[in-house]
């Protein structure tokens, strides 16, 4: 009788479809910072100091996330991986709910951006904590010679949850003159209240994973597991967190940063940006999981570089077509930076997984990608607008993502592969425990 793979395959359709809902949650945000916020929350500033504070709120959330990180990650590790990813999605789509709801700054004044970054910090509480679950939900779930290829789909629900807001916001372009500005941009975030009692039943269904429960029934859950992890593999954190700086800029530099770039600095329309946003999320989708299965034949790290690598190499031709204004070739700038990004984003949930020991497995992925995400990602859109405030040109935001890459290649090249090592099945939990603890190269 064959093995059941339902657990397995209901962990993985959870993650993904969780991660998507959440990100959905998470990019709705990001669009409206890019292209409405500035109006209805900064209403006294001119028009690109007022998109810089809008993206400083959005910067807001990822600060939120080592909190997150760590609380949740602490609930996670004590008990167990499937109780968390309920509440931290609930609490997001919560939130995303209330964003839709908030007064704007000409009917509350001050009291508006407050309000938005309260929520905004929150919000981040609560991401912070989803991404490391669902990683390890998918993960822990699957066979170690395939966790390149499940884990890759815990990644594919990012570009899933951006086309689905750009795809809402592409559709409140179809409104009358003047009505995003004044109340359809609020029409995305209430919709998530749907979505998010859909993504809440499915991970309802799921099964706490089974390294989880092997290791709490020999060893017992870790008292304080952010402390022992970061006492135990406070290098490999810093070091995949390091890692993780090269795509997470490349992706909010180019998406979330494009955008306001596109419409404002470019001149172009907001529904042309929305649209190469959603063309180029339908080429990354596809190769993340690629990507994520070569990495099961060839190991974490080769592929992870390359992709790095890659960034590095068209960061410039990106910005250069994208300051063409034409269609075609903006489109050909996003398609050509969508392969690498995906060579390097499709392999990280698993290779931040295999890093650790499954006892503070949760506390570290979530510690690791939170740092990556507060000076990576979350910089990216606020350093990206702050030169081209200083320059009034593009070049030395391509110049930026290039020093990332290079901060990004030395670190992964400092990081052990560890595809082999999750092959190789040990016959005790605490004897895999030993085998990855030490994720830094000796």
């Amino acid at each position: 009788m064959g093995i059941d793979t339902r657990p397995r395959n209901r962990a993985v359709a959870a993650s993904f479809v969780g991660t998507a809902i959440e990100w959905y949650d998470f990019f709705i945000y990001s669009t409206a910072a890019a292209l409405v916020f500035n109006k209805q929350f900064f209403p006294d500033f001119a028009p690109v100091v007022g998109t810089l504070l809008a993206f400083s709120t959005f910067v807001v959330g990822f600060v939120a996330r080592p909190i997150g990180g760590v609380l949740f990650g602490h609930l996670g590790d004590r008990r167990g991986r499937k109780s968390v990813l309920v509440v931290t999605l609930t609490l997001m789509g919560a939130c995303t709910f209330v964003i839709g709801l908030l007064p704007t700054y000409a009917q509350v004044g001050i009291w508006a951006p407050i309000l938005l970054v309260t929520v905004r910090f929150v919000q981040g509480i609560a991401l912070g904590g989803e991404y490391g679950g669902a990683v390890l939900m998918a993960v822990e779930h699957s066979n170690p010679a395939r966790r390149g290829f499940f884990g890759s789909w815990v990644q594919v629900g990012v570009p899933v949850g951006l086309a689905l807001s750009n795809l809402v916001f592409l559709l409140t372009q179809l409104l009358p003159a003047g009505a995003v500005e004044d109340w359809g941009w609020r029409v995305p975030f209430l919709l998530s209240a749907l979505l998010v009692a859909v993504g809440f039943l499915i991970r309802l269904r799921v099964e706490e994973t089974p390294e989880f429960r092997e290791v709490k029934e020999e060893r017992g859950a870790a008292r304080r597991p952010a402390v022992e992890a970061a006492k135990r593999s406070w290098a490999p954190i810093l070091l995949c967190a390091a890692a993780g700086f090269a795509p997470g800029t490349m992706f909010y530099a180019t998406i979330v940063f494009g955008l306001s770039y596109g419409t404002g600095h470019v001149g172009v329309s907001r529904g042309t940006m929305l649209g190469l946003t959603l063309i180029s999320m339908a080429v990354v989708l596809p190769c993340l999981l690629y990507f994520g299965a070569l990495s099961d034949r060839i190991g974490r790290k080769p592929v992870f570089a390359g992709g790095v690598v890659g960034m590095a190499l068209t960061a410039f031709p990106w910005l250069l077509l994208v300051d063409t204004g034409s269609f075609g070739p903006m489109l050909a700038g996003y398609l050509l930076v969508s392969i690498p990004f995906s060579a390097a984003y499709g392999t990280l949930a698993t290779l931040l997984a295999e890093l650790f020991p499954t006892g503070v497995r949760y506390s570290a992925v979530n510690i690791s990608y939170a740092i990556s995400n507060v000076f990576g990602a979350g910089m990216a859109p606020i350093v990206a607008t702050s030169l081209l405030i200083r320059t009034g040109s593009g070049l030395p935001i391509a110049g930026y993502i290039v020093v990332v890459c290079v901060v990004s290649f030395a670190c992964l090249a400092a990081l052990r592969e560890t595809a082999e090592a999750r092959r190789r099945r040990v016959a005790t939990p605490a004897a895999a425990e030993a085998a990855v603890a030490d994720g830094a190269a000796g």
